[in-house]
């Protein structure tokens, strides 16, 4: 099963990450200003996680895929690490699918 785990960057702002069941990161944010900022996008993720066409399948300047979860108001909520090939790419797509609805929320930020 996959969590969700928040941490506090060195320029203060609290950033999460969305790992599957293996421990990989498969998501992660931007950074935000405040922790319930961030607890709202790990929400915004779960609500926009189970539609297909909320992700945005992307080809980095030296080839390689990756994707953006984006929000219903176009806003990208989420980006993917980069992969090696467009199949990698749909899987990980895949994976947010099924962790992010159920996942659990590991707060490291303290």
């Amino acid at each position: 099963m996959g969590k969700f785990v928040i941490k506090k960057r060195s320029n203060g702002e609290f950033q999460f990450n969305l790992h599957a069941g293996n421990g990989q990161v498969i998501l992660s944010s931007e950074g935000y200003v405040s922790k319930a900022g961030c607890e709202n996008g790990i929400n915004s993720v779960r609500n926009h996680a189970q539609n297909d066409a909320n992700f945005d399948r992307k080809t980095a300047s030296n080839g390689k895929p990756y994707f953006n979860l984006k929000a219903s108001n176009g806003q990208v909520i989420g980006r993917s690490e980069m992969y090696e090939s467009v199949s990698g790419r749909d899987a990980g797509i895949a994976s947010v699918m099924l962790n992010a609805p159920n996942a659990s929320t590991e707060d490291q930020s303290a």
